[in-house]
């Protein structure tokens, strides 16, 4: 295989090397396979109008300017992008990691630089929708082949239609046989990964362009996948066939609404016995004669006589032999029930539906209920769950680039990444209106329930599990809200709970206020001494 272009991220040290198998790894990114030295392309047919992925992606363009279906990704964009106008827009969240403070401190400035790189904080919006029209969005990350140890130094946008993944498949004749002393089995065939990339595009069986290594290449994809064809769709492309549906309706609905709403009438021209011809020029001399075609011209604002056509909206003329009833006028009456939307609003819901966007969000007029949660529908519950898998797969372009980074720095080795990679998150910015109110009426229910669970701690209940169960505080939230506690109660913020009357609420005066008898009013034993005038009195 020739030279690729870009670098390699080469591991420190060799892994522990896998049993042989006979099966080669499924790419998760539908990269295509080729032979060594032979060709490769992929087809795809729907209803017969599409050849390949870039027509696919030509269609999910074309989708997107559709007002209906722009609305809709508007929602879907909005809803997983959100923040205000200073606020980063996604942060990285490195709780779980078990690493130093200093290690998580540099991860955090290479995830703030990467941002920074794809400038994100403005351009948050344009990216994520790019990525959900296409399905695909590519980076070329761009290094310093002097000084690998700066990081990426430039990200570079790669049109889809442009560069395609493929897996070459070594040649059958250099397969060797299966060696019994290692056990390395060829019965899968070697294969390397990398990219072609070709600036005037690449369509159907096109192999020339250039190979560009796979680490070179940032790569995030929709997760929709054809396993049949083995190509990568967009989320749009459920909502092909439901968003020509809405187009056919609509239209067909124009040209009925222009060619039955108005009232025509029908001329019976009495000619007579005239022979063919003349009964024929007779008419067209009536026609001229009566026919008033009026034109208004939009651009001039003049109106004018222009009998040269002749719309399939205008009038009938016709002849009638003698004999008949005479010269007569009727008129045929106009189209009914034009008014009439429920087809058009059917497919609407149906395209809403396609998009995994709630049918409610279709009505301008309706209002967004910010009241309980009990009362938000079901729509709403599944459309953030399908918001937040977008933003999981989205998030898979932060943590290649972040990789990289780390990686060309020397923060960390390729097998100390692979060991954190899976406790490196990324939380989004939710809407803060909404995120707060949702917290508040969480909170407000939580210690409703602790209310009312409170007379039965200590008898059925313990402390430490209504604070684990009810309020949902972890380990390090107990710890820490105790700390803050213990420090109010000595600055005197806060009152100490122990010198609180329980019943009443008031703070102690006394700290025997309780019921406890001093010591000096009882005797040995704890039983309360008598004066000795008491006896003299026979009170005792």
């Amino acid at each position: 295989m020739s030279q690729l272009f870009g670098y390699s991220l080469e591991r420190a040290k060799k892994g522990q090397a896998t049993g042989p198998s006979f099966v080669r790894k499924e790419s998760d990114d539908a990269a295509t396979p080729i032979a060594g030295g032979g060709f490769f392309g992929t087809s795809i047919d729907l209803d017969g109008s599409y050849k390949d992925e870039n027509d696919l992606i030509r269609r999910y363009r074309e989708m997107s300017i559709h007002p209906e279906c722009d609305r809709a990704i508007d929602d879907v964009v909005n809803e997983a992008i959100a923040g205000e106008i200073d606020d980063t827009p996604v942060d990285v969240e490195l709780s779980n990691l078990k690493v130093s403070s200093g290690i998580k401190k540099k991860i955090r400035e290479e995830f703030f630089n990467v941002l920074r790189l794809l400038d994100f904080d403005k351009k948050a919006y344009d990216i994520f929708r790019r990525w959900y029209i296409d399905g695909k969005l590519y980076y070329h990350k761009v290094i310093d082949v002097q000084n690998p140890r700066r990081g990426i130094t430039e990200l570079r946008y790669v049109d889809p239609r442009k560069i395609r993944k493929v897996i070459e498949m070594e040649n059958k004749k250099d397969r060797q046989f299966v060696d019994p002393k290692t056990m390395e089995s060829q019965l899968a065939p070697r294969s390397a990964e990398y990219y072609i990339y070709n600036p005037k595009g690449l369509r159907g069986l096109e192999t020339s362009g250039v190979k560009i290594a796979p680490d070179a290449i940032a790569f995030a994809h929709s997760g929709l996948k054809d396993m049949n064809k083995n190509v990568i769709m967009s989320h749009l492309h459920k909502a092909i066939k439901a968003l020509n549906q809405l187009r056919m309706i609509e239209d067909s609905l124009v040209i009925y609404r222009l060619s039955r709403a108005p009232e025509r009438r029908i001329f019976y021209i009495d000619v007579g016995n005239l022979p063919k011809q003349k009964a024929e020029q007779y008419l067209r001399e009536v026609m001229s004669r009566y026919r008033n075609k009026l034109v208004y011209n939009a651009d001039t604002g003049e109106i004018r006589d222009d009998r040269k056509f002749m719309s399939m909206l205008e009038d009938f003329w016709l002849p009638r032999r003698e004999g008949g009833r005479g010269t007569e006028i009727t008129t045929l009456p106009g189209g009914q029930n034009l008014g009439e939307l429920e087809d058009v609003k059917y497919f609407q819901k149906k395209l809403y539906r396609a998009l995994n966007v709630p049918e409610s969000r279709l009505e301008s007029e309706s209002t967004f209920n910010l009241g309980r949660a009990a009362e938000i529908t079901r729509d709403e519950i599944k459309f953030q769950k399908f918001v937040t898998r977008l933003r999981k797969k989205f998030s898979e372009l932060f943590h290649d680039l972040l990789k990289t980074q780390l990686v060309l720095k020397g923060i960390c080795s390729i097998e100390d990444w692979e060991d954190m990679a899976e406790h490196i998150q990324y939380d989004f910015i939710a809407d803060n209106y909404f995120a707060e109110l949702k917290e508040k009426e969480i909170m407000t229910e939580r210690l409703n329930l602790l209310a009312t669970m409170d007379p039965f701690a200590g008898k059925y209940f313990s402390l430490d599990y209504l604070r684990r169960q009810i309020l949902k505080q972890t380990d390090a939230e107990m710890r820490e809200i105790d700390k803050q506690i213990e420090k109010e109660i000595e600055s005197g913020k806060l009152m100490d709970p122990a010198s609180i009357d329980p019943a009443t609420g008031m703070p102690l005066e006394d700290p025997n206020a309780m019921g406890e008898v001093p010591e000096e009013e009882t005797g040995p034993g704890g039983v309360e001494s008598i004066a000795p005038a008491d006896y003299k009195r026979g009170e005792f």
